[in-house]
């Protein structure tokens, strides 16, 4: 089932969000309704909370630019209960991000280019490794979801300034866009 996601201005996506169980009820359907929603809005990388739950899960789908980087090519991962570890900060990229809870928002964000992460498969299989370039981007930008965080949080207070009335609309409901959604409610 495609579900609506969440966009700006949700309290949802502010908060930090709590590890699961395998026992998690409905689990391998929500991650099934994930992927689906997904593939729906042409994303990447969706996080739990955009769409409304607050659990430290995500799913990362790189097929989609293997064309332009075929290392990704049939790359397909769910990550429950993911932690970056460390970062690297000896090396960083700046590089354009957007968010499906932020319609029509494109910035350019500095992050590490290699991060230590620690998650568990759908299997609840842990994994502890070191992840590089753009997998590492797509990683800290899902991750960060995870922790109350948005890509906009990272960028300069001028830059912030700049997309202020963007960010204005979204608030109050005034945008297009191609999938589902869950404004914040009008008042």
């Amino acid at each position: 089932m495609t579900l609506p996601i969440y966009t700006y201005g949700q309290p949802v996506l502010r908060k930090v969000a709590e590890d699961i169980q395998p026992d998690y009820p409905g689990l391998q359907q929500l991650i099934d309704d994930m992927w689906e929603t997904l593939a729906a809005s042409e994303g990447i990388g969706l996080a739990a909370p955009q769409i409304g739950r607050s659990i430290r899960l995500v799913v990362i789908d790189l097929d989609a630019i293997a064309d332009d980087m075929p290392q990704y090519k049939g790359f397909r991962q769910a990550f429950i209960n993911p932690h970056i570890l460390e970062t690297d900060d000896s090396q960083t990229s700046s590089s354009e991000e957007g968010c499906l809870s932020l319609p029509a928002i494109h910035e350019r964000v500095e992050r590490p280019t290699r991060i230590h992460v620690r998650w568990q498969d759908e299997q609840f299989v842990e994994h502890d490794e070191w992840i590089d370039d753009y997998l590492a981007r797509v990683m800290q930008h899902e991750f960060d979801h995870l922790d109350g965080h948005m890509f906009i949080d990272r960028i300069s207070p001028l830059r912030k300034q700049l997309i202020k009335s963007k960010l204005r609309a979204l608030l109050q409901g005034r945008y297009r866009c191609s999938y589902k959604t869950k404004p914040l409610p009008k008042k």
